[in-house]
């Protein structure tokens, strides 16, 4: 007998420092800014704490992304166990912000060991100027921009050890997620 398909639309809800607070910061020029360079700059400081293990060290990367086309079918969740990620766009791009929880069920059988809680799946938006740093070992989704931008810096653990786990979606469950600017 063949499985039924299920399609599951996430919600998406905008990017906030409370509501994102289990998974990781929300990285945007906001607070108590301090003058410094002769008065002629601000610099809004400590924003966020990128977070690895001993044998890593951290990493400035920059990403070239296209846009992805909506209503976009999500298909894995990743994480990295051994240190933050960090994603800042450097135009202003808005991007979705996919995350779960830790489980054991719900996802692809090929796969031992720790696994998203796609009953937790949650989808948040930028504001064009936010970025991201995911706490070490929270599921994600891969880079998803929305808008016209493509470029992001990328902060993260690089180094010796495995750090980046992959959890593809059973085929027979459908996650989308939508928005339109």
């Amino acid at each position: 007998m063949e499985k039924q398909l299920s399609v599951n639309s996430v919600n998406v809800e905008p990017l906030t420092s409370e509501a994102f607070e289990p998974f990781g910061d929300v990285i945007e020029a906001k607070g108590n800014a301090v003058r410094i360079n002769q008065g002629r700059c601000q610099k809004f400081p400590h924003l966020t704490k990128i977070q690895i293990d001993d044998d890593g060290y951290v990493g400035i990367h920059i990403y070239h992304t296209s846009a992805v086309a909506m209503p976009f079918t999500l298909d894995l969740l990743e994480r990295h166990p051994l240190g933050s990620q960090s994603f800042m766009p450097l135009e202003k791009q808005p991007f979705l912000v996919v995350v779960a929880e830790d489980s054991s069920e719900g996802v692809s059988e090929e796969r031992d060991g720790d696994r998203p809680d796609l009953t937790t799946l949650r989808c948040f938006i930028t504001n064009g100027e936010q970025g991201v740093t995911y706490h070490p070992g929270v599921w994600h989704h891969p880079l998803l921009s929305v808008g016209q931008g493509r470029s992001f810096m990328v902060v993260d653990r690089n180094g010796p050890g495995h750090n980046c786990d992959e959890v593809p979606f059973a085929k027979d469950v459908v996650y989308t997620v939508e928005v339109s600017l």
